[in-house]
């Protein structure tokens, strides 16, 4: 049996260009990106908080997500943020993924952090 978090199916995306646009407006989107720890230190959106996808369920807990926001799920191309957006639907949160993950946030040549 395949682990929870395999990609399957789709979910609500978000393009690159819109989220950009909703943060640059200033709209309190929450943004979680589930790649690995070593991925999200060479680039990330600014505010992202990093929750590998492996960890992710035991993780969610300790995030204290508002309900009341948006969520945007983050990952390199649009696979490991399915699970992740699924989870965060069936818990009754606005939840997308980025369309095409960070691939395309960095082919459009938006901003990103590093640390």
């Amino acid at each position: 049996m395949p682990p929870w978090w395999s990609p399957f199916g789709r979910v609500p995306e978000v393009s690159a260009q819109e989220l950009h646009d909703r943060l640059m407006c200033g709209e309190e989107i929450q943004i979680i990106d589930v790649r690995t720890p070593h991925e999200f230190a060479n680039g990330h959106i600014g505010g992202a908080v990093n929750v590998p996808i492996q960890s992710f369920l035991r993780g969610l807990p300790d995030l204290g997500l508002d309900i009341s926001k948006p969520v945007v799920t983050i990952c390199k191309t649009a696979h490991r943020s399915i699970p992740a957006t699924r989870v965060l639907r069936r818990r009754a949160f606005d939840a997308a993924q980025l369309a095409h993950g960070l691939d395309e946030w960095r082919r459009q040549k938006l901003p990103l952090e590093s640390r």
